[in-house]
């Protein structure tokens, strides 16, 4: 059964830095693009990070520059190094994946980060 469990979160002054963690339980990890998502109260939910399984990486305008994705696929997980963090990053903090055998689509529970002004 795939799971995906985010940990990291939590609250930060403005400028400040977090790495969120999502380990995954997925049968060959390695061969799965990895996502990062996040939702802020009365938001819809946007897409922050990617990562493929080559490692080539993709990112929201909002966080370029700031955020870094990264994945050990030895430890089957999957990184978001977070800097220079504004109030607008508030958000609970999605882990996120399709399997490229099934095209099942899963996401771990979240992980609140609050960064204060």
């Amino acid at each position: 059964q795939v799971k995906l469990v985010e940990s990291g979160g939590g609250l930060v002054q403005a400028g400040g830095s977090l790495r969120l963690s999502c380990a995954a339980s997925i049968t060959a990890f390695s061969f799965n693009r990895m996502n990062w998502y996040r939702q802020a109260p009365g938001k819809q939910r946007e897409l922050v990070a990617v990562i493929s399984s080559d490692g080539s990486t993709n990112y929201a305008d909002s966080v370029k520059g700031r955020f870094t994705i990264s994945r050990d696929n030895a430890k089957n997980t999957v990184y978001l190094q977070m800097s220079s963090l504004k109030p607008e990053d508030t958000a609970v903090y999605y882990c996120n994946t399709i399997v490229s055998l099934t095209k099942r689509e899963y996401w771990g529970q979240g992980t609140q980060v609050t960064v204060s002004s």
